[in-house]
């Protein structure tokens, strides 16, 4: 038989907790945590569970809600949720309509014929930059970079195996290039499993290749997509310091770039935890090699430059839950086609300013810049998981304006109606 324990006078007297961070707040004190403790027991700071209480951030994506419950002693999440239903609009990621023949790539070996003859390196390694081409122009990028990646990481997996020397090593590292297109193709879908198998595989054939380009590319992309899962962020910034002690920064551009890379990395796992100092130091590390760039440098693919570093600034003070400064750096931020030379980051970022607007409570701004982000890139904004439960929930906002755009976004982006 189970006995519930009697509410203690003052809890008693309280009034219904009638929202997400309200019923947050009063599982934290009922169990008698503070909030640092609770921000530390699930990767986030004190001034995160704050803000979630405070209703300045919403509901947290459902892994993160599990562990919040844990830690918070709840056993049945709608203690939590209330009448706020855990609706596959806002949790659910989007399947790709080609992920199924992505996967089989991905899982497949390919042998080939004995007698077959490889395509030569430089044809391959074209075929690679195309297909960079593919994922940042304007259109349906996942869509055309699904054409293309299966055979693509066929022809390359079967040339690291026949050619030798430096050869290999040319071809290994357009594979571990590929194996990136292949983690972003991933990203936002129901295929976590397959992005630490594109990262790990990545990172295997740029150090077979024992080529400090590659292992820092693979590094900024184990840390890009591996962020949100929940990785320790220690880990994750070691990963990137190591890589980046492989490259010299006086040797040009492309050493100065891919290292400028990692310490923005580096920024973004700190912000991730909500530590302020670390992400802004190694955030000015990144600004630093952005100005020593220029204001026109763009890396081809990577896209690191003044406009990406000014860019991510959006997202680590978001994720510093200091919505004031992300506002303040997304009015701040270049997402011209000159300064960001690529449909998908510049989409990417506008959700992210969306982001900080919804913190400070802006539900007109947030809905416009996502529609803008819609228009720059439809399939970048389909699959964010962030735009999904925005739109989902602003179609039903009580704001006949700001409704109406939502419902366009809702209907363009194939979600299904809120009840």
């Amino acid at each position: 038989m189970e006995i519930s324990m009697p509410q203690s006078p003052a809890e008693a007297s309280r009034p219904p907790a009638r929202t997400f961070g309200e019923r947050v707040e009063r599982a934290r004190t009922r169990a008698g945590l503070t909030r640092a403790v609770v921000g530390g027991l699930v990767n986030r700071s004190a001034e995160w569970v704050k803000a979630v209480e405070k209703g300045r951030i919403g509901m947290p994506r459902l892994p993160l809600l599990l562990r919040l419950a844990d830690v918070l002693g709840v056993d049945d999440l709608a203690e939590l949720t209330g009448d706020e239903r855990l609706s596959k609009t806002t949790y659910a990621k989007q399947a790709h309509p080609a992920l199924s023949a992505v996967k089989a790539a991905l899982t497949d070996y390919h042998f080939g014929s004995a007698d077959e003859e490889p395509e030569s390196t430089s044809e391959l390694r074209a075929r690679v930059a195309e297909a960079w081409r593919m994922w940042h122009a304007d259109g349906d990028h996942r869509t055309r970079v699904a054409t293309v990646l299966p055979d693509l990481l066929a022809d390359l997996q079967y040339a690291a195996r026949h050619y030798e020397g430096n050869d290999r090593r040319r071809v290994l590292v357009a594979l571990a290039e590929t194996y990136h297109i292949a983690q972003l193709y991933l990203s936002f879908q129901p295929a976590s499993e397959l992005i630490t198998l594109s990262g790990d595989r990545s990172m295997t054939a740029a150090q077979a290749a024992d080529d400090p380009y590659a292992i820092a590319g693979a590094a900024w992309y184990m840390n890009h997509v591996f962020r949100d899962a929940g990785e320790r962020h220690e880990a994750r910034v070691d990963l990137a310091m190591r890589a980046s002690d492989l490259l010299r920064r006086d040797r040009g551009a492309e050493d100065l770039a891919r290292w400028g890379l990692l310490q923005l990395a580096a920024a973004l796992s700190y912000a991730k935890v909500g530590k302020r100092g670390d992400a802004e130091r190694f955030w000015n590390r990144a600004d630093r090699a952005a100005k020593q760039l220029g204001d026109a440098y763009s890396h081809p693919y990577l896209i690191f430059g003044r406009g990406m570093v000014d860019a991510y600034a959006i997202t680590m003070e978001s994720d510093l839950v200091s919505g004031g400064s992300a506002v303040e750096a997304a009015g701040n931020v270049d997402l011209s086609r000159a300064a960001m030379p690529s449909a998908t980051r510049r989409a990417f970022h506008l959700a992210e300013s969306a982001r900080a607007y919804s913190m400070e409570r802006e539900p007109l701004a947030v809905v416009h810049l996502l529609k803008q982000a819609y228009t720059e890139s439809a399939e970048t904004l389909t699959y964010n998981l962030f735009a999904r439960s925005a739109v989902a929930e602003l179609s039903a906002s009580s704001n006949r304006l700001v409704r109406g755009e939502a419902e366009y976004l809702r209907q363009k982006m194939h979600l299904p109606a809120t009840a």
